[in-house]
């Protein structure tokens, strides 16, 4: 009975302990989103990337301007180190206005398509090339057909993102491929020209770019075309012969050096225990890259920013990385796992904002096989602080392209997951701009991002441990 008693008196103990413990959380964290609320910085930083910086696809003048800008922010961030990290970057340009015309429609006679190049797309030199059309809607469509009958033909992928797919992820995921595998495929049966329907779910005018893989194929040219004209030239083919003309002026130049940008707090009580938030500093050419990402490298920052105002001195060491070179070649990300593995480094978290400046919903995670069940399991445990924001800490979903190749270090890899809607609206076309980012959405999403920061460094994440509460263990 005295054991029985003297076990309830301990239990009661610790409940009151944890009580206690989520209430202090809880404060704090009303403390971080009230702080990015009202003196986040975020949208204003972003305002001067998107304006004062611009387009900033790697290798130009943008992203070296872009370099410059997230340096001389962190300058003023209080970090005990601030240090760009050198890497070799692909150099493209997309030279002068796309042409994609149908030439000889029975009836419509001769029709323009609104398009815009794929990164590393060949060009078809100053007169531009006329062919044939052949339509297929999958890449397993494409492959089924003989050499034969695409080669001297512009392929036309024609197949759509799956609307029924809520995740939007999810359906631009199912259809990327005819963009990014597409038009090498193509040009390996022949093909002298490839012509993907813009991966967006928006039915409108506007063409969305993005990269392409030629590897070892020569080049062909390759364009996105909008979603309404490819409706479009999906009729005419349809009922009756159709033909195009093409004309790029892309040239692949030689890689230019440039870097990632980085900013380290050392932990005060546990250094050797890293926890990396960021974003992709590059963008594509055509707009001035507000959600993608200028957004995600905002956030970033204003994390640091937001535990500057309250006060919070990190236990374990915070580095905010702006990567480059995200969109076509992640040879940033690379340098960057690179060198970390080879100071046998470990980041125990890493958590990248690149899917939006969207209203907050969650986290989406990914981590190695050995550790993730315990990893995951504990950060669940913190979903009762994060419920009343909206958000919540999924198993499973992925993390970012850039903090992805981090996983054999073993700790839990993290992306932000705001609404997924509109995204695609704007994602690689002339239309993601600052006046598409609102403010408040903008900010939440940093708040998001800074309380479970807090929660990573407050508490720690370590495979095999019983509790949310582990505070770390020295090395």
């Amino acid at each position: 009975m005295r054991r029985f008693s003297f076990l309830l008196v301990i239990s009661l103990f610790s409940s009151v302990q944890l009580a206690a413990q989520t209430d202090e959380d809880a404060f704090q964290i009303k403390k971080i989103f009230d702080t990015s609320l009202t003196e986040g910085k975020a949208y204003d930083w972003l305002y001067d990337l998107t304006h004062n910086v611009g387009a900033r696809l790697s290798g130009s003048p943008g992203a070296a301007a872009a370099v410059e800008f997230g340096k001389q922010v962190f300058d003023t961030l209080g970090f005990d180190k601030v240090y760009l990290q050198e890497c070799m970057v692909p150099h493209w340009e997309r030279g002068e206005p796309e042409v994609v015309k149908v030439v000889n429609s029975e009836t419509m006679g001769s029709v323009d398509l609104n398009a815009l190049a794929l990164g590393f797309s060949g060009a078809t030199g100053p007169a531009g090339l006329t062919a044939e059309v052949i339509k297929v809607n999958s890449l397993e469509e494409l492959r089924a057909l003989d050499d034969a009958a695409v080669a001297g033909k512009i392929v036309f992928f024609n197949g759509p993102m799956d609307p029924t797919q809520v995740n939007t992820f999810s359906a631009y995921g199912g259809a990327v491929g005819q963009r990014s595998r597409g038009p090498r495929e193509s040009a390996q049966k022949g093909a002298v020209g490839a012509v993907v329907r813009s991966m967006t779910l928006k039915l409108d005018d506007v063409p969305h770019s993005g990269g392409t893989n030629f590897e070892d194929v020569a080049p062909i040219p390759a364009l996105a075309i909008s979603t309404k004209a490819a409706n479009l030239l999906s009729t005419l083919v349809d009922n009756e012969p159709v033909r195009l003309y093409l004309r790029t002026t892309c040239k692949r130049l030689s890689d230019k050096v440039s870097y990632n940008v980085v900013g380290e707090i050392t932990g005060r009580e546990f250094p050797d225990e890293i926890i990396l938030v960021g974003g992709h500093l590059d963008s594509w050419d055509v707009s001035q890259g507000a959600h993608d990402d200028g957004a995600g490298c905002v956030q970033s920052m204003d994390v640091i920013h937001i535990f500057n105002l309250i006060g919070y001195k990190p236990k374990r060491t915070l580095r905010c990385v702006l990567f480059m070179n995200e969109e076509n070649g992640q040879e940033g990300a690379k340098v960057y796992t690179n060198t970390s593995n080879a100071n046998n480094e470990h980041h125990i978290a890493a958590l990248e904002s690149d899917r939006g400046g969207f209203t907050p919903r969650g986290f989406t995670t990914e981590g190695h096989d050995e550790t993730y069940k315990d990893l995951i399991k504990q950060a669940k445990r913190w979903d009762v602080l994060l419920q009343p924001y909206g958000l919540i800490i999924n198993a499973g979903g992925g993390s970012g392209a850039d903090i992805s190749r981090l996983r054999s270090q073993k700790g839990l890899l993290i992306g932000l997951l705001p609404d997924s809607q509109r995204y695609f609206d704007f994602h690689h076309a002339a239309n993601d701009n600052f006046d598409k980012v609102n403010k408040r959405e903008l900010q939440l999403g940093a708040g998001a991002m800074t309380a479970l920061i807090y929660l990573i460094d407050h508490y720690g994440l370590t495979p095999g441990a019983d509790t949310g509460t582990h505070k770390g263990k020295k090395k």
